[in-house]
């Protein structure tokens, strides 16, 4: 990830990620206490595997899921040959 560049107090500097990571916060890391660094890694990919790429629509998508969006988007192999 990469910092924003912007100047200070830009309204929609941030929003997409704070709105992320609040969401990631709220969904896993507050959830429990987390043992070691690879049982919260691995929680954070089941997350953002199974919820946010698969359920979460996005308005930015057209209401779609990142997945099915993708989908849409990607040309099949068949298509391409």
């Amino acid at each position: 990830m990469i910092g924003s560049m912007s100047r200070v107090g830009a309204a929609g500097d941030n929003a997409a990620m704070e709105s992320f990571f609040g969401l990631l916060q709220n969904h896993v890391l507050d959830r429990r206490s987390w043992s070691s660094r690879q049982q919260l890694r691995t929680a954070i990919v089941t997350w953002v595997e199974r919820t946010y790429h698969r359920r979460r629509r996005q308005r930015s998508l057209s209401r779609l899921t990142p997945v099915e969006y993708e989908t849409i988007m990607t040309p099949s192999a068949s298509q391409a040959a």
